[in-house]
């Protein structure tokens, strides 16, 4: 194994991202940091460094400890075993509670889609379009 890997690799293999690429443009648009500085796509990434990585959905960076490097995407088991979740409890709870808001105002409201015909009718009703 590899003593050092590319960051954009790291974060997609260990399943933080989706694809490599959506890795790279967080990576190239500050959002990764490692000690409080933004991390580029190619940065040689080490076992023991700790870096910052933005939910994918809501507010605050989860922390984590590099415990293992990773150049190919493997099984989720696989991928939590090569870091350490470090975030803070309270950070972690922002977070859930944020997409419990989200789940309950989806649920609540329902998908906000496109206006249907009756829909688009009481818009323009409320707001006074014809008069």
């Amino acid at each position: 194994m590899a003593d050092s890997v590319r960051a954009d690799k790291w974060l997609w293999a260990t399943r933080f991202f989706k694809t490599r690429s959506a890795a790279a443009t967080a990576c190239e648009g500050g959002k990764i940091k490692r000690l409080g500085h933004p991390v580029k796509p190619a940065t040689a990434l080490h076992v023991g460094d700790r870096l910052e990585v933005p939910f994918y959905e809501g507010p605050g960076a989860r922390s984590v400890t590099i415990l293992g490097l990773l150049d190919q995407r493997v099984g989720a088991p696989q991928a939590q075993a090569c870091y350490e979740e470090t975030t803070s409890p309270e950070i972690l709870e922002a977070n859930r509670l944020h997409l419990q808001e989200k789940r309950e105002r989806l649920l609540r409201e329902g998908d906000q889609g496109r206006p249907t015909k009756r829909n688009r009718r009481e818009i323009d009703r409320h707001f006074g379009f014809f008069e």
